[in-house]
């Protein structure tokens, strides 16, 4: 697979991610004509070679024309869902840009509608978020991984007054992420260097085994007493079992407790349906110890809206919480392995170190115990012990390298 290691030297911003792309090979006529998919008249792209410290690199500016309004999340997700993307990164970007709007209410304590992206630039913001999507996209990165944090102090004047840096904002963003002290005293990494970095990476930490094929240096703005560089390494390498994959999701909920319980069957049909990942309930005890039950939708950010319809629709709720968490989720693949009582469908999932483990799917291990009138176990147990021995099989005919 195709790896993507930023390496942050002095830190990580939108710009110089882009920066490094470029650096790295990305054809800035190819950036231009996945960028031009958002009909966004409101900027132009300038790309230079620049020099920090002794080291050549690539600058990227995202220039604003003049009375450019303020947007907000509403209007920015609109954007960015009537553009003519690819559907993986509008799902994306729509997941990064609901993210970067949650850390900045809860800084300023405001809802999700009053807060727009004025600090954070708007456009260049826009621009930045899928650029980096769109690059990678067309460098053909299926994984990227990333270095520590680097993390600068100092203030930085904003709207509000001082701001001391770390911004809180990137603080929240990079909650679970390996962070280091930086000696310089900057601001090294933005908000949106943070959240791309935060929402693109699978893992922090050394650079990955991989087959180096090329080197890209992004420069940010300043120049510091260290080089002000983003460095990325594109290289082929194997794909890892045991390294989970990682995606901002969004769960709604709502809590209910006047609702006829047969009507949950089809609520939650019907919710699937709309595209749901998992949608589960558990009781609860409400007001004037009045049994209720909360309803859970897990989802992509891109069907929330018609999720949320489907729950007004569907349930006497009045209103829906919604919250972002990032879900660690095992690789996986879906093999057909053949038993004694036909062929099975199973998930296997890969743990790393050529490990794995199996579920064979339910309904296809319940048609054939009742077509060959044996207990379910039986032929569950047989399709774990046949992709067992698949696996075996598969690994001894390609071992991994040590």
């Amino acid at each position: 697979m195709t790896i993507a290691y930023f390496d942050c030297i002095a830190g990580v911003s939108g710009d110089m991610i882009l920066g490094a792309l470029l650096d790295a090979g990305l054809a800035e006529q190819t950036l231009q004509e996945r960028l031009s998919a958002l009909h966004l008249d409101d900027f132009h792209l300038h790309t230079k070679r620049v020099v920090k410290n002794a080291f050549s690199a690539t600058k990227v500016d995202v220039h604003v024309h003049d009375d450019v309004p303020e947007r907000h999340l509403a209007e920015i997700e609109s954007i960015v869902t009537t553009s003519d993307l690819c559907p993986e990164v509008v799902e994306r970007a729509v997941a990064i840009f609901r993210r970067l709007s949650e850390a900045e209410a809860a800084i300023h304590d405001a809802s999700l509608d009053a807060v727009h992206l004025h600090e954070l630039g708007g456009v260049d913001t826009i621009v930045d978020v899928v650029g980096a999507l769109v690059g990678l996209d067309a460098l053909g990165v299926e994984r990227v991984v990333a270095s520590p944090v680097p993390l600068g102090r100092g203030f930085i004047h904003g709207t509000h007054g001082q701001i001391p840096l770390p911004a809180p904002a990137t603080v929240a963003l990079l909650k679970g992420a390996p962070v280091v002290g930086s000696p310089v005293e900057a601001e090294t990494v933005t908000p949106t260097g943070a959240v791309l970095l935060t929402s693109l990476a699978d893992a922090f930490g050394p650079i990955p085994p991989m087959r180096l094929e090329a080197v890209g240096y992004g420069a940010g703005g300043r120049d510091l007493p260290i080089p002000n560089l983003l460095r990325v390494f594109l290289g082929q390498g194997r794909a890892s079992g045991g390294d989970p994959t990682i995606e901002t999701l969004l769960m709604l909920e709502t809590n209910i407790d006047d609702m006829n319980p047969e009507f949950y069957e089809h609520t939650m049909a019907r919710l699937f349906e709309a595209g749901a990942l998992d949608v589960f309930t558990a009781p609860i005890q409400m007001k004037k110890n009045r049994p209720a039950t909360r309803l859970h939708v897990l989802c992509r950010p891109d069907r929330s809206e018609a999720l949320r319809q489907v729950l007004y629709a569907e349930t006497t709720t009045l209103g829906v919480r919604q919250q972002t968490l990032r879900r660690h989720a095992l690789r996986r693949e879906k093999v057909s392995v053949q038993t004694p009582y036909g062929e099975i469908d199973v998930k296997v999932a890969l743990l790393g170190g050529g490990e794995t483990k199996a579920a064979p799917e339910y309904e296809a291990c319940r048609r054939q115990a009742q077509a060959h009138g044996v207990p379910l176990r039986t032929v569950y147990q047989a399709a774990v012990k046949a992709a067992g021995e698949r696996d075996e099989h598969h690994h001894h005919a390609h071992p991994h390298p040590h």
